[in-house]
């Protein structure tokens, strides 16, 4: 079978591999239809992080058909079409059971890596997979890529939805236009916030948020500008919800100067950052929250029937379809600004 390997910084290969075979009790074995690459993917690819040269790559998302399973695997079978979400909670824990699968306490590799492959072997899959009713067949591309949001994106996004507490009549700004931030305007206009800001610098992403349900567009990289608009956009008051979907020092220091006193800054961005600003977070009763977002928990509670019901539509965050033989090329199209975030096709169902 052929799978990603990381080659250098600026290049991603396929190279053919052993066929993942069952390894342990609560494994499962997946062929992937689709798969995506992820901003995350784009740290190592870009040299900002470390990674071993020729080492399996980091795609983390995956919508696919079971091929076999392990004993202990009673979820699903044979044949079922199913998520993969990137974390793999055991639902038993008291961190699966808070609703806080991302940080399950009985799986030291709860992450998954190596899905931009024609087959893989799923970890701790008899609670963390999710099962779709019927086949992949009864479903239009479109569904298809949708489901594969909740594989992470579309997860993440309603991740830092919930931990800053958005509710009905929230303002709301999200900081980050790419996927996250995109899919959190889905999750902010779910959870019936009033007024959702979008800060970001790519205003052809605007036309895609305002139907997500972006109400204001801040596209200024000077944060005293930035800052002073989303006052001003919110009557003097600033927001009650920040989502932060980039992970950098700017992002921070800007969710900072634009939250109102007693707000909660929701942090999905996989941070590259300095230590917090306390102080201004301390006189402020500014709270952070975040982290590995819930993603089995969000998407059997929530997520997959909104999907399914075609009450959201995250899968037109894919603006660019590769094959798994232009994987470079996927990468390529993200480092560029090319596309928001790139679907990779496998197979056909």
């Amino acid at each position: 079978m052929k799978t990603t390997i990381f080659v250098q910084p600026g290049k991603v290969e396929l190279k053919e591999v052993p066929l993942p075979t069952i390894q342990a009790p609560d494994d499962v074995l997946i062929k992937v239809l689709r798969t995506c690459v992820c901003g995350s993917d784009l740290w190592a690819y870009r040299g900002l992080e470390e990674k071993a040269i020729a080492s399996i790559n980091g795609g983390h998302e995956a919508l696919g058909i079971v091929q076999e399973v392990g004993d202990a695997v009673t979820t699903v079978q044979a044949g079922d079409l199913v998520i993969a979400p990137f974390t793999h909670g055991c639902g038993h824990c008291a961190a699966c059971r808070a609703g806080f699968d991302g940080c399950c306490q009985n799986h030291a590799d709860n992450f998954s890596d190596g899905d931009q492959g024609e087959y893989i072997r799923y970890q701790h899959g008899d609670w963390s997979l999710v099962k779709v009713p019927g086949k992949a067949q009864d479903y239009s591309p479109e569904m298809l890529n949708s489901l594969l949001t909740l594989a992470d994106v579309m997860a993440t996004g309603y991740h830092a939805a919930k931990v800053a507490e958005v509710q009905a009549g929230s303002r709301v700004a999200v900081i980050g236009d790419g996927a996250v931030g995109l899919c959190g305007v889905i999750a902010t206009q779910m959870l019936g916030a009033q007024q959702i800001i979008l800060l970001g610098h790519h205003q052809d992403h605007q036309a895609l948020a305002q139907e997500f349900g972006a109400t204001d567009f801040v596209t200024s990289t000077d944060p005293e500008i930035v800052a002073q608009t989303v006052v001003q956009l919110t009557q003097q008051e600033g927001v009650s919800a920040v989502l932060e979907c980039v992970g950098n020092q700017t992002a921070i220091d800007t969710a900072l100067q634009i939250c109102r006193p007693g707000a909660i800054i929701g942090r999905v961005g996989l941070p590259h950052t300095q230590p917090l600003d306390a102080a201004t977070a301390f006189y402020q009763n500014i709270r952070f929250a975040g982290g590995p977002a819930s993603v089995t928990t969000y998407d059997k509670e929530v997520l997959l029937k909104a999907v399914l019901d075609g009450s959201i539509h995250p899968g037109r965050v894919f603006n660019q379809e590769f094959t798994l033989d232009q994987i470079d090329a996927a990468y390529q199209a993200m480092v560029k600004r090319q596309a928001i975030k790139s679907l990779v096709v496998v197979a056909e169902a």
